[in-house]
C-alpha cells in the first residue's frame, strides 16, 4: 500500500462516518477493494469522472477534518515515538547492565499496551 492509500485508510477509519453513504461506498471500493475508476463507474451506475469527483471530493474533506481535528496527525506521531522507543528498548536489552535490561522490559511492556497487543 502506498503512503497515500495509507493515510487516506487511516482518515477513512477515523472519519469515515462523516462521509455520505455514497461516499464512503466509493472510496471502499477505491481503497480497499482496488477496483479501477471504470470499475467503480460501472457499479454505481455513474460516470468514470463522477466517480473521480467522488474520491476527490471525499479525500479534501477527509484531510480537512483532520486538518482541524488532528486526530490521524497525532496517531502517526504517536506510532513514530513507539517506534523509536521500540529501538531504544533493543538498544538496551544488548546490555549487560541489569538496570538497562530492566528499563526495556518496562518500555516493551508499555509499548505493548500501546499497540494494544
Amino acid at each position: 500500500m502506498h503512503g497515500k492509500d495509507l493515510k487516506i485508510n487511516l482518515l477513512l477509519d477515523y472519519y469515515g462516518e462523516t462521509l455520505t453513504e455514497r461516499q464512503r461506498e466509493v472510496m471502499d471500493l477505491y481503497y480497499n477493494e482496488d477496483m479501477s475508476l471504470f470499475e467503480i463507474s460501472e457499479h454505481m451506475g455513474v460516470t468514470r469522472q463522477g466517480v473521480h469527483d467522488i474520491i476527490k471530493r471525499s479525500e479534501n474533506a477527509l484531510l480537512e477534518l483532520d486538518e482541524k481535528l488532528g486526530f490521524v496527525s497525532r496517531f502517526e506521531e504517536i506510532r513514530r515515538a513507539a517506534d523509536d522507543l521500540e529501538s531504544a528498548a533493543a538498544e538496551l536489552s544488548c546490555s549487560d547492565d541489569a538496570r538497562a535490561l530492566s528499563a526495556a522490559e518496562k518500555i516493551k511492556s508499555a509499548l505493548s499496551v500501546l499497540r494494544q497487543e
